[in-house]
């Protein structure tokens, strides 16, 4: 049994003391932030939170409680409560206790808005103490393995995570108003399809087969459109079997949206003007600050082909490098080292010139711009350019060095679709693991007719993280996947 320390043993004996520790309910009338903007005057006010910052003195004690949402003071008389309630509440409170108070709102000689308590109500104990330093906790490892603690004490956590609701509230808001209907897809797959990544495998016990957990909506929302829903979106959970770094998680959660009779230059303009409309309804502004750079979200953003930014950052011209063979040998003979899961000679060409963006191209780009003709390997389920069929009509949204939208016309040819997908196989079986399978089963949802299409996926962590200006996409995430105590506790024995 873990062994408790001097502070939880004596937490564990006021417990005692406490006639009713952990009561049912409490009725309260304002939430703490409400509370906190009454008119001096007002009584009858019924608040409750957790006690975050407590002065315990003779007759008369000050308070804090707070939420992730606000904060107030209370003040505590021992002749406003009475001597008995006033004596057990310097006595048995801690810390990080939840209480109940009930009085009149009133402001200090400081400035500070302050409910006079004319009764307290304890409502909950906590058997831990809160960390010592109430400037919050700085320990990196215990912000991703305890956010509640992390949300308990720092208030940069609370407004990432206030801000990322209130995003993702907007994003629906949006989209409902332009006529968008949400809908669910599978988590359990029988094809790692929608997107070209290393799927995470499970098992079916029940049905005794091997599954994959979803890479992307994508092509369930596609059969949505065949199903005549011309506008579709999800808020889905994803996930891809890859690296971790400072903007990449393995389980992560985007946005896809699909509608009919649009193509990538119609979305092209949707998602600018959707994501400068909500940026500039929650920050007032479309100039954020990300580390020390000001990036302008205002205005046209520019579009910039795949070969062209590569050549202007890597001097690199695909189209003169147009195999995986002398691409491959280019990248050899400049020395340029990339870092790919799968090795550089068993990706396929799209994949190449990808990691080559990544490397040399992508991390130099500050203000958004939209990529554009990306090569036709690179993105089997878009459709192709009709001047020129080597390349699709795709754009990414890359804003800072990071890919914040991926977007394309659709390919609705079922049997152009199906060669593809044939091609994608093919170099699946020759050790590439990030291309995609053969379905047949959406193939046979294309054939039943799809009119046009283009559709979009935005990740929302990483745009959070961007807008936040979060130095690692877990800052984000409030209950990022850890390696388990466990394993590590056994590792070391």
């Amino acid at each position: 049994m873990r062994e408790l320390s001097e502070q939880e043993i004596v937490r564990r004996e006021k417990l005692q003391n406490i006639e009713n520790p952990y009561p049912e309910r409490y009725e309260i009338n304002y939430e703490l932030h409400e509370a906190a903007e009454l008119e001096d005057g007002t009584t009858g006010v019924r608040v409750a939170g957790r006690i975050i910052l407590m002065r315990k003195m003779g007759k008369m004690s000050f308070l804090t409680i707070g939420d992730i949402h606000g904060k107030i003071q209370i003040s505590v008389k021992m002749d406003m409560i009475g001597e008995e309630a006033y004596q057990q509440f310097k006595s048995n409170y801690d810390l990080g206790d939840f209480i109940g108070v009930e009085g009149e709102v009133f402001t200090t000689h400081t400035g500070e808005k302050t409910v006079r308590a004319d009764s307290i109500t304890f409502l909950g104990k906590a058997l831990k103490p809160l960390p010592e330093k109430f400037h919050g906790i700085e320990d990196i490892e215990t912000i991703y393995r305890e956010r509640y603690l992390d949300l308990i004490m720092n208030d940069d956590a609370k407004k990432k995570f206030v801000f990322r609701s209130k995003f993702i509230r907007e994003i629906r808001n949006y989209l409902d108003e332009a006529g968008y209907m949400e809908i669910e897809t599978p988590i359990l797959n029988n094809k790692a399809s929608g997107a070209t990544a290393r799927p995470f495998i499970t098992h079916h016990n029940a049905l005794d087969i091997d599954l994959y957990l979803r890479i992307a909506p994508e092509t369930y929302l596609k059969r949505a459109v065949v199903g005549g829903i011309n506008k579709v979106f999800e808020i889905a959970r994803c996930f891809r079997n890859e690296g971790i770094d400072a903007t990449h998680l393995q389980d992560f959660t985007m946005i896809e949206g699909y509608c009919a009779y649009y193509n990538y230059k119609d979305n092209m303009k949707f998602l600018r003007e959707m994501l400068q409309h909500i940026i500039e309804k929650l920050f007032g502004t479309l100039i954020i600050t990300v580390g020390d750079k000001q990036v302008d979200l205002g205005g046209e953003w520019p579009s910039v082909s795949f070969r062209d930014l590569i050549l202007q950052y890597g001097n690199i011209d695909i189209n003169e490098y147009n195999t995986k063979e002398l691409l491959l040998q280019k990248i050899y003979d400049e020395k340029i080292e990339i870092d790919s899961d799968t090795p550089l000679e068993d990706l396929g060409y799209g994949n190449l010139v990808d990691q080559l963006y990544k490397k040399v191209a992508r991390p130099n780009v500050v203000n958004p711009i939209f990529l554009t003709e990306h090569p036709i390997s690179l993105s089997p389920l878009a459709r192709a350019n009709d001047d020129n069929p080597e390349i699709t009509d795709r754009f990414q949204l890359i804003i800072n060095g990071a890919e914040i939208i991926n977007a394309y016309s659709e390919l609705v040819d079922p049997q152009e679709q199906e060669r593809r997908l044939e091609v994608q196989a093919a170099l699946k079986a020759e050790g590439d693991e990030e291309a995609m399978p053969m379905d047949h089963e959406y193939i046979s949802a294309m054939e039943v007719g799809m009119p046009p299409i283009s559709g979009w996926g935005m990740g929302i962590d990483r745009v959070v993280q961007l807008l936040t200006n979060a130095d690692n996409i877990k800052d984000v995430v409030m209950f990022p996947l850890m390696r388990p105590l466990n394993i590590e506790n056994k590792d070391s024995e």
